[in-house]
């Protein structure tokens, strides 16, 4: 729950009980005094307060919301496997479309960039007809250029279908966390998010594996055929396995009120939350304001007679929801699609004024061109003496990066979270988001560490065990975690704008690693390994360090845009 969700009578009355300053992002995760919060398990109050609607994404059943997840993370996944997994076909690439390296990383290069601009077309629609019309007719797109690519004879057919791939698989960066807002609660975004930077940086890390493999074996071609395959399933399991999340909350303004509206809902599924999108009279919202139902009041519906244990009780619904028929449809109407779109165009540039959004994305970028720098430079280390690895080889290395990616998934949300629940209730129940930042620590080591070994590896030509073993793994391990806690750090604090926070973040990522993949070749070629790689460490190092600051002062950042329209849904 927000500060933006309480009255000014409201706030006022719980920073005079709690002794503390109410902001956005700042979660009251205990009761209150006469404020009494729907709970989940082992009574942890659940942030944001679901509604009583069984429709509510985060009402769903564990096996709803698992499908949901399961089908998103398979198109995140398909929409980074092909992009990136052209490093171990660069030798086949040159000789197929006579070109030289440089030429080559240029097909990883531009697509990247197209990628990233890419999400000023998807957020805007996600924004204002769901997350199921992108998904869909992104994948339609991913389908058809991996055809192209598969057919591509020329150098200009090849870099087009590369181009057009960019626009495709933007999604892949921006609508999983937008997914894990809906449906999931704040205690648990930590590892979600986590997943969420495994799921999509694992995907650039195992495409190179199998296209080294298969350009090896049966042709570079044949790679593209399988991008096809897999790209076609996860179209399938979108259309099958994942209804709308994105929800429209009404706020509940008594017991009847919630009675009347379930039982509406029994009659004709999915209705009640039609009529609040669908309406556009003058008592209402406009249909694209997503209302959130208010995390405290001092008189909830249904608990004058509950102890505080007995409040979960106000949401009957509560884990046994399931999607209604309106949420399977194409897309979401909306009253003012125009109107939303300009504003989704909008509100990522000016997310560049907010200093926590620059340290997400400053940190974001170059923990990922960390993992981009191996993926551009492996090919042309162990392809070449003393390993003289075949492409398949050189893929294979990429499972070390996996191995490292999957430890960060299982340490790094977990622990970010655990550190946060143990700091508030150190802090009488207060969570800020803050509390997560001191979870970076052991990972700002690791990618430190990392770097040395590949750069100074590279360099003196060490044994590859030990470059791969230990740099790679901790690569892997740092580019999971590290981006997975600041961009949730962000996420905390602006929860409204989280699709826009990201294209932010994507845009600053792909334009550093646009410019990186120009110029790592022949800076490489001229100065040797240490200079760029270990320079990209110790920009990463920088960024890093400045979680103290914002640890520190966080809060006063917040303060400073309290105001701002990005705290209402939609920035509107």
């Amino acid at each position: 729950m927000d500060g933006r969700d309480y009255t000014e009578e409201e706030r006022r009355q719980i920073e005079a009980e709690l002794h503390t300053e109410i902001l956005p992002g700042t979660e009251v995760m205990a009761d209150v005094g006469s404020h009494h919060f729907v709970k989940g398990a082992h009574r942890q109050v659940l942030v944001p307060q679901p509604s009583d609607d069984p429709n509510d994404p985060l009402n769903w059943s564990l096996l709803w919301k698992m499908a949901c997840i399961t089908a998103t993370s398979m198109v995140t996944f398909t929409q980074g496997f092909g992009p990136l997994a052209l490093a171990p076909m660069f030798p086949a690439l040159m000789e197929a479309f006579e070109t030289d390296l440089a030429g080559a990383v240029k097909f990883t290069g531009v697509c990247i960039l197209v990628l990233g601009f890419s999400n000023f077309i998807w957020v805007p629609i996600s924004t204002s007809f769901g997350r199921r019309p992108v998904f869909l007719a992104s994948q339609l797109i991913n389908f058809g250029t991996s055809i192209w690519r598969a057919k591509a004879n020329t150098y200009g057919s090849f870099m087009g279908a590369c181009i057009v791939n960019g626009l495709g698989a933007g999604p892949a960066e921006t609508i999983m966390p937008e997914v894990i807002a809906d449906i999931f609660f704040l205690h648990d975004r930590g590892k979600w998010n986590t997943l969420y930077w495994v799921v999509y940086m694992g995907s650039l890390m195992v495409g190179p594996i199998v296209s080294g493999s298969m350009t090896e074996s049966v042709g570079w071609r044949s790679f593209w055929w399988l991008n096809t395959a897999l790209i076609g399933l996860s179209f399938l399991m979108v259309a099958f396995m994942f209804p709308e999340t994105r929800f429209k909350r009404s706020l509940p303004e008594s017991a009847l009120v919630g009675k009347e509206k379930a039982a509406s809902m029994e009659e004709k599924p999915g209705a009640a939350t039609r009529e609040d999108i669908n309406s556009s009279s003058d008592a209402e919202k406009d249909a694209n304001k997503i209302q959130q139902v208010n995390t405290a009041t001092s008189n909830p519906p249904n608990t004058a007679d509950l102890d505080l244990t007995d409040t979960a009780a106000r949401d009957p619904y509560l884990g046994r929801g399931k999607p209604g028929k309106w949420q399977w449809a194409l897309f979401q109407p909306n009253a003012h699609p125009f109107g939303t779109i300009i504003l989704s165009l909008w509100i990522p540039w000016k997310l560049f004024a907010f200093p926590i959004v620059e340290f997400a994305a400053f940190v974001v970028s170059w923990s990922c061109s960390s993992f981009l720098t191996l993926n551009l430079t492996q090919s042309q280390v162990l392809a070449a003496p003393p390993y003289n690895m075949a492409p398949m080889t050189v893929g294979f290395t990429n499972f070390a990066v996996m191995v490292g990616a999957f430890i960060g998934l299982f340490t790094a949300g977990p622990l970010s979270d655990w550190i946060s629940a143990r700091s508030t209730k150190r802090n009488g129940g207060i969570r800020e988001p803050e509390m997560r930042l001191p979870a970076m620590i052991p990972y700002v080591i690791i990618m430190f560490v990392g770097n040395i070994v590949v750069s100074v590896g590279y360099e003196k030509k060490w044994a590859w065990e030990v470059i791969v073993i230990i740099g790679y793994t901790c690569a892997g391990i740092q580019v999971a975690a590290l981006p997975g806690i600041v961009s949730t750090y962000a996420v905390d604090s602006y929860k409204p704008v989280a699709g826009s926070l990201f294209v932010a973040i994507t845009v600053n990522k792909n334009l550093w690693g646009y410019g990186f993949s120009e110029f790592i070749t022949p800076w490489t070629l001229e100065s040797g390994f240490i200079d760029p790689i270990m320079t990209n460490a110790a920009l990463i190092l920088l960024w890093c360090l400045f979680g103290v600051l914002f640890w520190w002062k966080g809060k006063t950042f917040r303060r400073w845009s309290k105001n701002s329209k990005v705290h209402r849904q939609g920035g509107l």
